[in-house]
């Protein structure tokens, strides 16, 4: 059973407090002043559907003349200036929404099909608690950003400096190819004897061995872990990371200097021990979502954390140890390297490419070999710029988050080049950007 109710408009009111979180979470999907938008811009005249279940008599409702039925879905369109104080009194009479859609998308409200219910609605103060709430047959695409991982899903911190795993090499392989700059391996460690464990997106702290000159043992260094939370060879026992020798001349001598820790590392072999402490990190979680949108900008080692995310949505034996998480969404790797040899798991990448061409974009931005439209050098910022337009369509849907991980300074040309594409929306392309960052979809990680 269904009624289609209209409602009228009147100002916009922000008063969180007296609405879920869910429903909170809703509007502020739809708020132009949260996406970065003005609320006075044609935003502000379009109508939403709402599908709202558990309407019940109260002595709020009894003040109606209309009576309330305790079953079945009601569908009220709403403008968009009335949408928080229409959440507020559903709220008040009892009920709980269900789902909201742009009436575009729906075409009227008679076409709307109702969500089944299987058990009672819970009552605004049970809906609280999510245990609470009442399931629903149908199970519904997310509506907002996807939620932070819980904290007690996230490890941090099991093994601390004064007292690290000490974990052996198991390999390290080089990852530059032929004709390629640099050294860059990738290791893998045991962890079969001890309890670290982690999940994707987390960084772990590696200790050289030895003192620096002052005689002290060595302090941490921090790294992207480049394997999912089952490890290369999913028997959850491995971590592995993305490592280039760090190298570059002094300012002052002109000698050669090598990174203390990334030497180390490098230069590791199989069998040695090494000292890890960690995992740290919530900055760069995957989202739950397995029909999110998910934007990675990498440039060289920052490609590790993107390297365990697309393992975990599309490798074959990550789906079947992953029963709960099968991605279907959409995965855009834009990969900035200066020649085709350094781009590190280019035969990974490309063979997902090939298996999963609806789900995979994969975009090179090689800066020694291509030119960018000024006929400069291609660095990931042009190629941000050549797609920024169809990046901004994809961040404007609620479960699209954006990871960028790599050398600091990229944020800059990334800035630049989103900013155009938000101009001709009319929208700040700073404030929409933070506003991303305060939801959840906006990840960053440089060093």
């Amino acid at each position: 059973m269904r009624r289609v109710m209209t409602v009228g408009s009147v100002a916009l009111c922000f008063r969180r407090t007296q609405l879920g979180l869910e429903s909170q979470k809703i509007l502020d999907m739809y708020n132009p002043s949260v996406s970065g938008g003005n609320a006075s811009t044609a935003a502000g005249s379009r109508l939403f559907l709402y599908e709202v279940q558990g309407l019940r008599q109260n002595a709020e409702a009894d003040k109606s003349s209309t009576p309330i039925r305790k079953s079945g879905s009601v569908f009220i369109t709403v403008p968009y200036t009335r949408m928080n104080q229409e959440m507020q009194r559903i709220a008040r009479l009892g009920g709980k929404i269900v789902s909201i859609q742009p009436i575009e998308a729906v075409g009227t409200a008679s076409n709307a099909v109702p969500t089944p219910i299987t058990a009672p609605v819970a009552a605004p103060a049970e809906a609280v608690a999510p245990a609470q709430t009442a399931p629903t047959t149908t199970k519904k695409k997310p509506m907002t950003q996807a939620a932070a991982k819980a904290a007690s899903s996230v490890p941090v911190n099991l093994y601390k400096p004064n007292s690290p795993y000490i974990g052996k090499v198991l390999s390290n392989e080089p990852l530059v190819q032929e004709g390629g700059s640099g050294d860059v391996q990738h290791i893998t460690f045991d962890l079969s004897e001890g309890n670290l464990h982690y999940v994707e997106g987390q960084s772990i702290g590696i200790i050289p061995a030895g003192t620096d000159d002052k005689g002290k043992p060595h302090k941490l260094r921090l790294y992207s872990i480049a394997s999912t939370r089952h490890g290369d060879r999913l028997d959850d026992k491995t971590v592995s990371l993305c490592v280039r020798q760090l190298e570059y001349k002094h300012p002052e001598s002109g000698e050669t200097v090598y990174g203390t820790c990334s030497t180390y590392l490098c230069n590791i072999e199989p069998g040695d021990d090494v000292k890890i402490t960690g995992p740290v990190g919530k900055e760069m979680l995957l989202p739950d979502d397995p029909e999110a949108t998910i934007i990675m900008l990498a440039t060289g080692t920052g490609i590790a954390p993107f390297r365990a995310y697309l393992w975990r949505m599309f490798m074959e034996a990550e789906r079947q140890a992953n029963p709960d998480y099968q991605f279907k969404g959409l995965a855009w790797l834009i990969f900035g390297v200066p020649y085709t040899p350094n781009v590190l798991y280019k035969e990974e990448f490309e063979q997902i490419g090939e298996q999963y061409p609806e789900n995979f974009k994969l975009t090179y931005a090689i800066s020694r070999e291509q030119e960018n439209a000024e006929g400069g050098r291609m660095y990931i910022q042009h190629r941000v710029a050549e797609h920024a337009d169809e990046l901004w369509d994809l961040m404007q849907k609620p479960n699209t988050h954006t990871y960028m991980c790599g050398l600091k300074g990229m944020e800059d040309g990334i800035d630049e080049g989103m900013a155009v594409a938000a101009s001709k929306h009319g929208v700040d392309w700073v404030e929409f950007r933070k506003q991303m960052k305060k939801a959840h979809r906006w990840h960053v990680e440089t060093y």
